[in-house]
Protein backbone atom coordinates (compact mmCIF):
# COMPACT_ATOMS: atom_id res chain seq x y z
CA UNK A 1 0.00 0.00 0.00
CA UNK A 2 1.09 3.66 -0.59
CA UNK A 3 3.03 5.32 2.14
CA UNK A 4 2.74 8.85 3.09
CA UNK A 5 6.07 10.53 3.51
CA UNK A 6 4.45 13.86 5.20
CA UNK A 7 7.34 16.22 3.86
CA UNK A 8 7.23 19.66 3.89
CA UNK A 9 7.54 21.46 -0.34
CA UNK A 10 10.54 23.06 0.82
CA UNK A 11 13.09 20.25 1.77
CA UNK A 12 16.59 19.48 0.98
CA UNK A 13 18.12 15.91 1.49
CA UNK A 14 20.98 16.80 3.13
CA UNK A 15 19.60 18.85 5.70
CA UNK A 16 17.55 15.94 6.60
CA UNK A 17 20.09 13.20 6.81
CA UNK A 18 23.17 15.25 7.69
CA UNK A 19 21.99 19.02 9.42
CA UNK A 20 19.19 17.09 11.35
CA UNK A 21 21.23 14.78 13.11
CA UNK A 22 22.94 17.59 14.56
CA UNK A 23 20.36 19.68 16.06
CA UNK A 24 19.07 16.04 17.41
CA UNK A 25 22.04 16.43 19.72
CA UNK A 26 24.23 13.67 17.86
CA UNK A 27 26.54 15.74 16.45
CA UNK A 28 29.75 13.66 18.30
CA UNK A 29 28.03 10.42 17.46
CA UNK A 30 30.18 8.16 15.20
CA UNK A 31 28.65 8.68 11.85
CA UNK A 32 31.28 6.74 10.00
CA UNK A 33 34.38 4.37 10.50
CA UNK A 34 36.91 3.79 7.84
CA UNK A 35 39.76 1.69 8.45
CA UNK A 36 41.58 3.51 11.33
CA UNK A 37 39.66 6.26 10.97
CA UNK A 38 36.18 7.46 12.64
CA UNK A 39 33.72 10.97 11.91
CA UNK A 40 31.32 12.52 13.69
CA UNK A 41 28.29 13.64 12.41
CA UNK A 42 29.87 17.39 13.22
CA UNK A 43 32.82 16.35 11.47
CA UNK A 44 30.60 14.82 7.88
CA UNK A 45 28.47 18.13 8.27
CA UNK A 46 31.43 20.39 8.62
CA UNK A 47 32.86 18.91 5.73
CA UNK A 48 29.66 18.95 3.56
CA UNK A 49 28.79 21.87 3.84
CA UNK A 50 32.51 23.02 2.93
CA UNK A 51 32.60 21.21 0.05
CA UNK A 52 28.98 22.96 -0.73
CA UNK A 53 30.79 26.28 -0.45
CA UNK A 54 33.87 25.16 -2.57
CA UNK A 55 31.50 24.29 -5.46
CA UNK A 56 29.21 27.87 -5.13
CA UNK A 57 33.30 29.39 -5.64
CA UNK A 58 33.62 27.57 -8.52
CA UNK A 59 30.82 29.16 -9.81
CA UNK A 60 28.50 25.65 -9.98
CA UNK A 61 24.66 26.48 -9.68
CA UNK A 62 21.66 24.81 -8.81
CA UNK A 63 20.85 21.98 -10.72
CA UNK A 64 24.31 21.56 -12.23
CA UNK A 65 26.24 17.90 -11.90
CA UNK A 66 29.02 17.06 -10.17
CA UNK A 67 30.49 13.64 -11.00
CA UNK A 68 31.64 11.92 -7.83
CA UNK A 69 34.77 8.72 -8.45
CA UNK A 70 35.78 7.72 -5.21
CA UNK A 71 36.13 4.91 -3.21
CA UNK A 72 34.17 4.33 -0.46
CA UNK A 73 35.69 6.65 2.49
CA UNK A 74 34.62 9.24 4.58
CA UNK A 75 34.90 11.31 1.79
CA UNK A 76 32.19 10.35 0.21
CA UNK A 77 29.17 11.38 1.93
CA UNK A 78 30.71 14.63 2.70
CA UNK A 79 30.89 15.03 -1.30
CA UNK A 80 27.78 13.44 -2.08
CA UNK A 81 25.76 15.84 0.47
CA UNK A 82 27.44 19.04 -0.13
CA UNK A 83 26.31 18.84 -3.60
CA UNK A 84 22.93 18.27 -2.87
CA UNK A 85 23.12 20.96 -0.16
CA UNK A 86 24.24 23.38 -2.62
CA UNK A 87 21.89 22.55 -5.24
CA UNK A 88 23.92 20.80 -7.15
CA UNK A 89 23.56 17.53 -8.14
CA UNK A 90 26.14 14.35 -7.83
CA UNK A 91 26.90 11.39 -10.00
CA UNK A 92 27.85 8.85 -8.50
CA UNK A 93 30.10 7.07 -10.98
CA UNK A 94 30.86 2.97 -10.51
CA UNK A 95 35.12 3.16 -9.96
CA UNK A 96 35.06 -0.30 -11.68
CA UNK A 97 34.82 1.01 -15.15
CA UNK A 98 37.10 1.86 -17.64
CA UNK A 99 38.26 4.79 -19.19
CA UNK A 100 35.78 5.11 -22.32
CA UNK A 101 32.80 4.74 -19.85
CA UNK A 102 33.93 7.85 -18.05
CA UNK A 103 34.10 9.39 -21.04
CA UNK A 104 30.34 8.75 -22.03
CA UNK A 105 29.01 9.56 -18.46
CA UNK A 106 30.86 12.91 -18.00
CA UNK A 107 29.64 14.33 -21.09
CA UNK A 108 26.44 12.37 -20.99
CA UNK A 109 25.86 14.10 -17.55
CA UNK A 110 27.66 17.44 -18.75
CA UNK A 111 29.43 17.51 -15.29
CA UNK A 112 30.68 20.75 -14.67
CA UNK A 113 33.05 19.25 -11.81
CA UNK A 114 34.56 15.67 -11.39
CA UNK A 115 35.73 15.18 -7.52
CA UNK A 116 38.03 11.51 -8.21
CA UNK A 117 40.21 9.86 -6.05
CA UNK A 118 43.74 10.09 -7.14
CA UNK A 119 44.44 6.21 -7.52
CA UNK A 120 41.46 6.67 -10.19
CA UNK A 121 43.12 9.70 -11.87
CA UNK A 122 44.82 7.92 -14.38
CA UNK A 123 41.33 6.34 -16.18
CA UNK A 124 40.55 10.41 -16.57
CA UNK A 125 43.83 11.36 -18.15
CA UNK A 126 44.07 9.51 -21.69
CA UNK A 127 40.45 11.56 -22.30
CA UNK A 128 41.46 15.10 -20.56
CA UNK A 129 40.58 17.02 -24.14
CA UNK A 130 37.15 14.99 -24.83
CA UNK A 131 35.56 16.64 -22.36
CA UNK A 132 34.21 19.74 -23.21
CA UNK A 133 31.83 19.87 -20.17
CA UNK A 134 34.50 19.38 -17.31
CA UNK A 135 35.68 22.54 -16.07
CA UNK A 136 37.38 21.46 -12.41
CA UNK A 137 38.99 18.45 -11.38
CA UNK A 138 39.34 17.74 -7.69
CA UNK A 139 41.55 15.50 -6.94
CA UNK A 140 40.95 13.29 -3.41
CA UNK A 141 44.03 12.02 -1.29
CA UNK A 142 46.88 14.05 -3.89
CA UNK A 143 49.38 15.13 -0.99
CA UNK A 144 51.98 11.86 -0.08
CA UNK A 145 53.41 12.81 3.21
CA UNK A 146 49.70 14.36 4.98
CA UNK A 147 46.42 14.78 4.81
CA UNK A 148 43.99 12.45 6.14
CA UNK A 149 43.61 11.22 2.68
CA UNK A 150 46.75 9.92 2.15
CA UNK A 151 46.46 6.15 2.71
CA UNK A 152 44.72 5.70 -0.59
CA UNK A 153 46.87 7.68 -2.86
CA UNK A 154 49.17 5.97 -5.63
CA UNK A 155 52.54 7.64 -6.40
CA UNK A 156 51.57 6.79 -10.05
CA UNK A 157 48.22 8.96 -9.61
CA UNK A 158 50.16 11.45 -8.17
CA UNK A 159 52.86 11.96 -11.77
CA UNK A 160 49.53 12.52 -13.19
CA UNK A 161 48.22 15.78 -11.76
CA UNK A 162 47.92 18.76 -13.29
CA UNK A 163 48.59 22.44 -12.16
CA UNK A 164 45.21 23.27 -12.42
CA UNK A 165 43.34 20.22 -10.92
CA UNK A 166 42.05 21.12 -7.08
CA UNK A 167 43.25 19.20 -4.05
CA UNK A 168 40.30 18.11 -2.04
CA UNK A 169 41.44 18.99 1.51
CA UNK A 170 42.89 22.23 0.65
CA UNK A 171 39.52 23.26 -1.16
CA UNK A 172 37.72 22.72 1.65
CA UNK A 173 40.21 24.09 4.18
CA UNK A 174 39.64 27.37 2.60
CA UNK A 175 35.91 27.07 2.98
CA UNK A 176 33.42 28.05 5.66
CA UNK A 177 32.27 25.30 7.40
CA UNK A 178 28.86 27.25 7.04
CA UNK A 179 26.29 26.88 4.83
CA UNK A 180 23.39 28.40 3.67
CA UNK A 181 20.69 24.86 2.57
CA UNK A 182 19.84 25.57 -1.43
CA UNK A 183 16.53 26.46 -1.45
CA UNK A 184 15.08 23.01 -3.22
CA UNK A 185 11.75 21.24 -2.74
CA UNK A 186 10.91 17.53 -2.41
CA UNK A 187 10.41 16.84 -6.18
CA UNK A 188 13.74 18.30 -7.06
CA UNK A 189 16.25 16.78 -9.02
CA UNK A 190 18.54 15.30 -6.07
CA UNK A 191 21.11 12.72 -7.76
CA UNK A 192 22.01 10.60 -10.36
CA UNK A 193 22.67 6.82 -10.55
CA UNK A 194 23.51 5.17 -14.17
CA UNK A 195 21.99 1.52 -14.66
CA UNK A 196 24.49 -1.16 -15.46
CA UNK A 197 23.92 -0.55 -19.17
CA UNK A 198 23.60 -4.46 -19.64
CA UNK A 199 20.74 -4.82 -21.95
CA UNK A 200 22.16 -1.25 -23.96
CA UNK A 201 23.92 2.12 -23.44
CA UNK A 202 23.96 3.04 -19.25
CA UNK A 203 21.15 5.05 -18.52
CA UNK A 204 21.30 8.48 -16.27
CA UNK A 205 18.56 7.40 -13.80
CA UNK A 206 17.14 10.94 -11.82
CA UNK A 207 16.29 10.10 -8.52
CA UNK A 208 14.53 13.41 -6.79
CA UNK A 209 14.91 14.72 -3.02
CA UNK A 210 12.64 12.77 -1.33
CA UNK A 211 13.50 9.27 -2.64
CA UNK A 212 16.44 8.21 -0.35
CA UNK A 213 13.71 9.19 2.58
CA UNK A 214 11.24 7.01 0.87
CA UNK A 215 13.24 3.74 0.80
CA UNK A 216 14.92 4.50 4.52
CA UNK A 217 11.30 4.44 5.72
CA UNK A 218 9.47 1.70 3.95
CA UNK A 219 12.39 -1.07 3.31
CA UNK A 220 15.02 0.05 5.76
CA UNK A 221 12.29 0.70 8.82
CA UNK A 222 9.20 -1.75 8.15
CA UNK A 223 11.62 -4.64 6.79
CA UNK A 224 14.91 -4.44 8.28
CA UNK A 225 14.23 -2.49 11.32
CA UNK A 226 17.03 -0.11 11.53
CA UNK A 227 17.49 1.86 14.78
CA UNK A 228 20.15 4.06 16.21
CA UNK A 229 22.47 1.62 17.74
CA UNK A 230 23.13 -0.21 14.30
CA UNK A 231 26.17 -0.27 12.84
CA UNK A 232 25.90 -0.68 8.98
CA UNK A 233 28.51 -2.54 6.94
CA UNK A 234 28.42 -2.71 2.76
CA UNK A 235 30.11 -4.61 0.78
CA UNK A 236 28.47 -3.81 -2.36
CA UNK A 237 30.20 -0.07 -2.89
CA UNK A 238 28.63 3.24 -2.15
CA UNK A 239 28.48 4.20 -6.11
CA UNK A 240 25.47 1.92 -6.64
CA UNK A 241 22.12 2.24 -5.74
CA UNK A 242 22.08 -0.95 -3.37
CA UNK A 243 25.38 0.40 -1.57
CA UNK A 244 24.16 3.93 -1.72
CA UNK A 245 21.37 2.91 0.78
CA UNK A 246 23.12 0.19 2.98
CA UNK A 247 26.32 2.32 3.75
CA UNK A 248 24.87 6.40 3.45
CA UNK A 249 21.36 7.28 3.44
CA UNK A 250 19.80 4.14 5.61
CA UNK A 251 22.52 4.90 8.85
CA UNK A 252 22.06 8.90 8.39
CA UNK A 253 18.14 8.59 8.70
CA UNK A 254 18.71 7.19 11.79
CA UNK A 255 21.73 8.22 13.27
CA UNK A 256 23.94 4.99 13.22
CA UNK A 257 27.20 4.68 12.29
CA UNK A 258 28.35 3.08 8.48
CA UNK A 259 31.78 1.09 8.03
CA UNK A 260 33.63 2.08 4.67
CA UNK A 261 35.95 -0.50 2.90
CA UNK A 262 37.98 1.61 0.55
CA UNK A 263 39.24 -1.81 -0.77
CA UNK A 264 38.09 -4.55 -3.32
CA UNK A 265 35.75 -6.26 -0.60
CA UNK A 266 37.36 -9.90 -0.88
CA UNK A 267 36.42 -12.46 1.61
CA UNK A 268 39.10 -11.91 3.90
CA UNK A 269 38.93 -7.84 3.56
CA UNK A 270 35.48 -8.41 4.22
CA UNK A 271 36.26 -10.43 7.73
CA UNK A 272 38.77 -8.19 8.67
CA UNK A 273 36.74 -5.26 8.38
CA UNK A 274 33.92 -7.11 10.64
CA UNK A 275 36.38 -8.11 13.03
CA UNK A 276 37.64 -4.74 13.64
CA UNK A 277 33.96 -2.55 13.66
CA UNK A 278 31.51 -5.39 14.53
CA UNK A 279 29.20 -4.12 12.37
CA UNK A 280 25.22 -5.20 13.20
CA UNK A 281 23.77 -5.42 9.68
CA UNK A 282 26.01 -6.50 6.72
CA UNK A 283 25.06 -6.59 3.47
CA UNK A 284 26.18 -8.36 0.31
CA UNK A 285 25.81 -10.19 -3.00
CA UNK A 286 25.54 -13.75 -3.82
CA UNK A 287 28.89 -14.52 -5.14
CA UNK A 288 30.20 -12.71 -1.88
CA UNK A 289 28.25 -14.37 -0.08
CA UNK A 290 29.15 -18.19 -1.74
CA UNK A 291 33.33 -16.69 -1.99
CA UNK A 292 32.88 -16.00 2.23
CA UNK A 293 31.64 -19.77 2.45
CA UNK A 294 34.99 -20.79 1.21
CA UNK A 295 36.99 -19.06 3.76
CA UNK A 296 37.68 -19.13 7.17
CA UNK A 297 36.27 -16.34 9.16
CA UNK A 298 33.82 -15.02 11.61
CA UNK A 299 30.98 -12.72 11.77
CA UNK A 300 30.88 -11.37 15.66
CA UNK A 301 28.57 -8.86 16.33
CA UNK A 302 26.13 -9.12 13.29
CA UNK A 303 22.13 -9.41 13.88
CA UNK A 304 21.37 -9.81 10.41
CA UNK A 305 22.37 -10.19 7.13
CA UNK A 306 21.34 -9.08 3.88
CA UNK A 307 21.96 -10.00 0.33
CA UNK A 308 20.51 -7.93 -3.48
CA UNK A 309 21.97 -8.33 -7.13
CA UNK A 310 21.07 -11.70 -8.26
CA UNK A 311 18.61 -14.34 -6.89
CA UNK A 312 20.52 -16.05 -3.37
CA UNK A 313 20.78 -19.35 -3.71
CA UNK A 314 19.12 -21.49 -1.38
CA UNK A 315 22.28 -23.25 -0.67
CA UNK A 316 23.98 -20.58 0.01
CA UNK A 317 21.27 -19.47 2.80
CA UNK A 318 21.53 -23.08 4.33
CA UNK A 319 25.23 -23.35 4.64
CA UNK A 320 25.30 -19.37 6.02
CA UNK A 321 22.47 -20.19 8.35
CA UNK A 322 24.34 -23.36 9.69
CA UNK A 323 28.00 -21.55 10.07
CA UNK A 324 27.23 -18.51 11.73
CA UNK A 325 23.34 -18.86 12.99
CA UNK A 326 22.51 -15.71 10.80
CA UNK A 327 19.68 -15.61 8.42
CA UNK A 328 20.53 -13.53 5.37
CA UNK A 329 17.25 -11.65 4.19
CA UNK A 330 17.26 -11.93 -0.01
CA UNK A 331 15.61 -9.14 -2.10
CA UNK A 332 14.83 -7.70 -5.14
CA UNK A 333 15.82 -3.62 -5.61
CA UNK A 334 16.68 -1.77 -8.86
CA UNK A 335 18.75 1.33 -9.79
CA UNK A 336 15.46 3.17 -10.62
CA UNK A 337 13.34 1.95 -7.48
CA UNK A 338 16.49 3.34 -5.57
CA UNK A 339 16.28 0.42 -3.41
CA UNK A 340 14.84 -2.92 -2.26
CA UNK A 341 11.07 -3.25 -2.66
CA UNK A 342 10.42 -7.23 -2.28
CA UNK A 343 12.05 -8.62 0.35
CA UNK A 344 12.12 -11.47 2.59
CA UNK A 345 11.74 -10.54 6.32
CA UNK A 346 13.42 -11.97 9.94
CA UNK A 347 11.43 -15.14 10.65
CA UNK A 348 9.73 -14.83 7.40
CA UNK A 349 12.00 -16.43 5.14
CA UNK A 350 11.11 -18.62 1.83
CA UNK A 351 14.39 -20.62 0.58
CA UNK A 352 14.55 -19.34 -3.21
CA UNK A 353 12.29 -16.47 -3.18
CA UNK A 354 12.75 -12.61 -3.39
CA UNK A 355 10.48 -12.94 -0.45
CA UNK A 356 6.98 -10.57 -0.29
CA UNK A 357 6.02 -6.57 -1.32
CA UNK A 358 8.05 -4.00 0.71
CA UNK A 359 5.22 -2.07 2.26
CA UNK A 360 4.95 1.05 0.99
CA UNK A 361 5.42 -0.48 -2.37
CA UNK A 362 2.95 -2.68 -4.97
CA UNK A 363 4.36 -5.31 -7.42
CA UNK A 364 2.28 -6.82 -10.11
CA UNK A 365 2.99 -9.67 -12.41
CA UNK A 366 1.57 -9.23 -16.05
CA UNK A 367 1.75 -10.69 -19.78
CA UNK A 368 2.34 -9.50 -22.62
CA UNK A 369 -0.91 -7.64 -22.90
CA UNK A 370 -0.08 -6.00 -19.28
CA UNK A 371 -2.81 -8.22 -17.81
CA UNK A 372 -2.35 -10.00 -14.88
CA UNK A 373 -0.99 -13.23 -14.88
CA UNK A 374 -2.17 -16.24 -12.23
CA UNK A 375 0.01 -17.00 -9.16
CA UNK A 376 2.35 -19.30 -10.36
CA UNK A 377 2.67 -18.33 -13.72
CA UNK A 378 5.87 -16.69 -15.00
CA UNK A 379 5.49 -12.86 -15.97
CA UNK A 380 6.72 -9.50 -15.86
CA UNK A 381 7.39 -7.85 -13.12
CA UNK A 382 6.37 -4.05 -12.41
CA UNK A 383 6.24 -2.31 -9.43
CA UNK A 384 4.95 1.01 -7.90
CA UNK A 385 6.72 3.14 -4.95
CA UNK A 386 7.68 6.64 -4.14
CA UNK A 387 11.03 6.29 -4.57
CA UNK A 388 10.85 5.33 -8.37
CA UNK A 389 13.07 7.69 -10.43
CA UNK A 390 11.60 10.96 -12.41
CA UNK A 391 12.99 9.99 -15.60
CA UNK A 392 16.33 8.77 -17.66
CA UNK A 393 18.29 11.65 -18.68
CA UNK A 394 17.68 12.54 -22.22
CA UNK A 395 16.41 9.02 -23.13
CA UNK A 396 12.25 9.93 -23.75
CA UNK A 397 12.00 6.75 -25.43
CA UNK A 398 13.52 4.60 -22.99
CA UNK A 399 11.64 6.36 -19.95
CA UNK A 400 8.31 5.70 -21.69
CA UNK A 401 9.11 2.22 -21.81
CA UNK A 402 10.04 1.72 -18.45
CA UNK A 403 7.75 3.86 -16.75
CA UNK A 404 4.75 3.77 -17.49
CA UNK A 405 2.63 6.19 -15.50
CA UNK A 406 3.07 5.20 -11.62
CA UNK A 407 4.28 1.98 -12.94
CA UNK A 408 7.54 0.60 -13.50
CA UNK A 409 8.48 -2.56 -15.56
CA UNK A 410 11.58 -4.06 -13.89
CA UNK A 411 12.28 -6.20 -17.39
CA UNK A 412 12.64 -9.30 -14.55
CA UNK A 413 10.51 -12.36 -15.07
CA UNK A 414 9.17 -13.32 -11.61
CA UNK A 415 6.52 -15.20 -10.51
CA UNK A 416 4.08 -15.28 -7.28
CA UNK A 417 3.15 -18.23 -4.87
CA UNK A 418 -0.45 -18.45 -3.05
CA UNK A 419 0.94 -16.93 -0.36
CA UNK A 420 2.42 -13.63 -1.72
CA UNK A 421 6.08 -14.90 -2.09
CA UNK A 422 8.03 -13.33 -5.40
CA UNK A 423 10.44 -16.43 -7.37
CA UNK A 424 13.16 -14.94 -9.67
CA UNK A 425 12.86 -16.38 -13.08
CA UNK A 426 15.53 -14.23 -14.63
CA UNK A 427 15.96 -11.33 -17.07
CA UNK A 428 13.34 -11.25 -19.56
CA UNK A 429 16.06 -11.68 -22.26
CA UNK A 430 17.24 -14.85 -20.04
CA UNK A 431 14.68 -16.88 -19.92
CA UNK A 432 14.48 -19.93 -22.24
CA UNK A 433 12.15 -21.66 -24.33
CA UNK A 434 12.84 -25.76 -24.16
CA UNK A 435 10.57 -27.95 -25.96
CA UNK A 436 8.04 -25.26 -26.15
CA UNK A 437 8.39 -24.64 -22.43
CA UNK A 438 10.16 -21.77 -20.60
CA UNK A 439 12.68 -23.03 -18.60
CA UNK A 440 14.32 -20.01 -15.75
CA UNK A 441 17.95 -19.94 -15.85
CA UNK A 442 17.97 -19.35 -12.16
CA UNK A 443 16.25 -22.54 -11.06
CA UNK A 444 18.95 -24.40 -13.18
CA UNK A 445 21.87 -22.31 -11.43
CA UNK A 446 20.30 -23.08 -7.99
CA UNK A 447 20.35 -26.90 -8.35
CA UNK A 448 23.76 -26.44 -9.70
CA UNK A 449 24.66 -24.81 -6.92
CA UNK A 450 23.41 -27.37 -4.27
CA UNK A 451 26.18 -29.66 -5.57
CA UNK A 452 29.41 -29.43 -2.92
CA UNK A 453 31.60 -29.11 -5.48
CA UNK A 454 30.04 -26.07 -7.54
CA UNK A 455 31.47 -22.70 -6.18
CA UNK A 456 29.75 -20.89 -9.31
CA UNK A 457 27.70 -21.01 -12.65
CA UNK A 458 25.62 -19.31 -14.73
CA UNK A 459 23.05 -20.84 -17.46
CA UNK A 460 22.50 -19.64 -21.12
CA UNK A 461 20.56 -20.89 -24.20
CA UNK A 462 22.86 -23.01 -26.73
CA UNK A 463 21.56 -24.72 -30.02
CA UNK A 464 21.82 -28.22 -30.27
CA UNK A 465 22.60 -29.89 -34.13
CA UNK A 466 18.71 -29.16 -34.76
CA UNK A 467 18.91 -25.83 -34.30
CA UNK A 468 16.82 -26.71 -31.15
CA UNK A 469 17.43 -24.08 -28.07
CA UNK A 470 18.73 -26.42 -24.45
CA UNK A 471 20.28 -25.07 -21.42
CA UNK A 472 24.15 -24.94 -21.27
CA UNK A 473 26.02 -24.08 -17.58
CA UNK A 474 28.90 -22.21 -17.54
CA UNK A 475 30.94 -23.80 -14.12
CA UNK A 476 33.52 -22.70 -11.52
CA UNK A 477 34.20 -25.47 -9.50
CA UNK A 478 35.51 -25.33 -5.52
CA UNK A 479 39.63 -25.40 -4.89
CA UNK A 480 39.24 -29.22 -3.97
CA UNK A 481 37.78 -30.47 -7.60
CA UNK A 482 39.52 -30.68 -10.92
CA UNK A 483 37.38 -30.29 -14.28
CA UNK A 484 36.91 -33.80 -15.75
CA UNK A 485 34.33 -35.67 -17.89
CA UNK A 486 33.24 -37.27 -15.00
CA UNK A 487 32.60 -34.66 -13.09
CA UNK A 488 30.69 -32.77 -16.11
CA UNK A 489 28.73 -36.38 -16.01
CA UNK A 490 27.69 -36.18 -12.36
CA UNK A 491 26.38 -32.37 -12.60
CA UNK A 492 24.27 -33.30 -15.38
CA UNK A 493 22.80 -36.60 -13.15
CA UNK A 494 22.33 -34.28 -10.19
CA UNK A 495 20.28 -31.77 -12.11
CA UNK A 496 17.97 -34.81 -13.57
CA UNK A 497 17.58 -35.99 -10.28
CA UNK A 498 16.04 -32.96 -8.61
CA UNK A 499 14.60 -30.79 -11.80
CA UNK A 500 12.76 -31.68 -15.07
CA UNK A 501 14.69 -33.71 -17.54
CA UNK A 502 13.88 -30.74 -19.92
CA UNK A 503 16.12 -28.80 -17.74
CA UNK A 504 18.69 -30.23 -17.71
CA UNK A 505 22.40 -28.78 -19.01
CA UNK A 506 23.11 -30.28 -21.88
CA UNK A 507 26.51 -29.10 -22.34
CA UNK A 508 28.82 -28.10 -19.15
CA UNK A 509 31.73 -25.58 -19.73
CA UNK A 510 34.31 -25.41 -17.48
CA UNK A 511 35.95 -21.74 -16.54
CA UNK A 512 38.30 -20.61 -13.82
CA UNK A 513 35.78 -17.61 -13.12
CA UNK A 514 32.79 -16.26 -14.59
CA UNK A 515 32.09 -12.45 -15.77
CA UNK A 516 30.44 -10.15 -13.66
CA UNK A 517 29.66 -6.53 -13.03
CA UNK A 518 30.32 -4.29 -10.32
CA UNK A 519 27.23 -5.28 -8.67
CA UNK A 520 28.27 -9.03 -8.62
CA UNK A 521 25.54 -9.82 -11.21
CA UNK A 522 26.48 -12.27 -13.84
CA UNK A 523 26.97 -11.07 -17.32
CA UNK A 524 25.26 -13.83 -19.15
CA UNK A 525 25.62 -11.63 -22.20
CA UNK A 526 29.16 -11.86 -22.35
CA UNK A 527 28.86 -15.72 -21.97
CA UNK A 528 26.20 -15.86 -25.00
CA UNK A 529 29.12 -13.34 -26.89
CA UNK A 530 31.82 -15.93 -26.14
CA UNK A 531 29.83 -18.91 -27.31
CA UNK A 532 28.80 -17.28 -30.32
CA UNK A 533 32.55 -16.50 -30.95
CA UNK A 534 33.75 -20.02 -30.52
CA UNK A 535 30.97 -21.57 -32.92
CA UNK A 536 32.06 -19.03 -35.29
CA UNK A 537 36.09 -19.78 -35.11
Amino acid sequence: MPYSLNLPDAFNAADHFVDRNVREGRGEKVAVLCEDRSFTYADIQAGMNRFGNALKSLGVRMEERVSLLLLDTEVYPQAFFGAIKAGAVPVCLNTMNRTQDFQFYLNDSRSRVLVVDAPLLEQIEPIRGSLPFLEHVIVVGQRQGGGQHTPHAASSAVQTLRPADLDFDELLAAHSDRLDTAPTCRDDACFWLYSSGSTGSPKGTVHLQHDMVYAASTYGIKVLDIREDDVFFSAAKLFFAYGLGNGIYFPFHVGATAVYLPQRPTPEQVYATVRRHRPTLFFGVPTLYGQMLEQEGTMPGVRLCVSAGEALPPAYLHRWKARFQLDILDGIGSTEMAHIFVSNRPGEITPGSSGKVVPGYEARIVDESMHDVSPGEIGTLLVKGDSAAAYYWNKHGKTSETMMGQWLNTGDKYYCDHQGYFFCAGRSDDMLKVGGIWVSPNEVEACLIEHPDVLECAVIGACDEDDLVKPMAFVVLGPAKEPSEQVETELKEFVKSSLALYKYPRWIRFMDELPKTATGKIKRFELRNLLQQQQAA
